[in-house]
């Protein structure tokens, strides 16, 4: 059961004024090692990074940390997430892939054991989608079955994912977590200053 995962950080960062992928976050990681980083420990052997803007020095600053990931370039980055989701999708559609995972890179700070959790999920209840959930909220990984592939693709641009996913979204696969990491959005830099201060 072939689960791999996707980060998509092929966005321009502006409201952040630079490229989230490269800030740093802890004593030795930036926000997509981290995440990388997590995915790994989750156990999650295939990593497929989509980048856009500045994607040069993004690879290049990852490819300094050792670790394994594979980059793809949307050169459509400017189209929307949905472009940068469905380039992701392409270059990991293949015989033995079941479902995928897919996070921003504007969500570092996810546990490896949310990360398992929301695969386990998948595993116990065979449903579309898997999401993290708190209360109203939902957070990231999410967790997309292949039966979706094809619907994303298709997906209007404007509107994105976000309408595909919530069609297949169930009781079932939605799986309540305490990890707020999950649910931590760092757009800002005001949201960065705060994160890196502890506050």
């Amino acid at each position: 059961m072939v689960i791999p995962a996707i980060v998509l950080a092929a966005g321009r960062s502006s409201r952040m004024g630079r490229a989230k992928a490269t800030l740093p976050i802890g004593a030795s990681d930036t926000f997509l090692t981290r995440i990388v980083r997590t995915f790994r420990d989750a156990e999650v052997n295939d990593v497929i990074v989509v980048v856009g803007h500045d994607a040069e020095p993004i690879a290049s600053a990852f490819a300094a940390s050792g670790l394994a990931a594979r980059f793809v370039i949307n050169r459509e980055y400017d189209r929307g997430q949905l472009s940068s989701l469905v380039a992701g999708l392409n270059t990991i559609d293949r015989p033995g892939v079941v479902a995928a995972l897919v996070t921003l890179v504007d969500v570092p700070l996810v546990s490896a054991a949310t990360v398992r959790a929301v695969i386990d999920r998948y595993r116990a209840a065979h449903v579309p989608v898997v999401r993290p959930t708190s209360g109203a909220r939902h957070g990231h990984p999410l967790l997309i079955d292949r039966m979706l592939f094809d619907r994303i693709r298709q997906a209007d641009p404007i509107a994105g994912p976000k309408p595909v996913v919530r069609a297949y979204a169930s009781p079932a696969g939605d799986l309540p977590i305490a990890d707020e990491g999950a649910f931590t959005d760092i757009d800002t830099a005001e949201e960065y200053e705060r994160l890196i201060s502890g506050r």
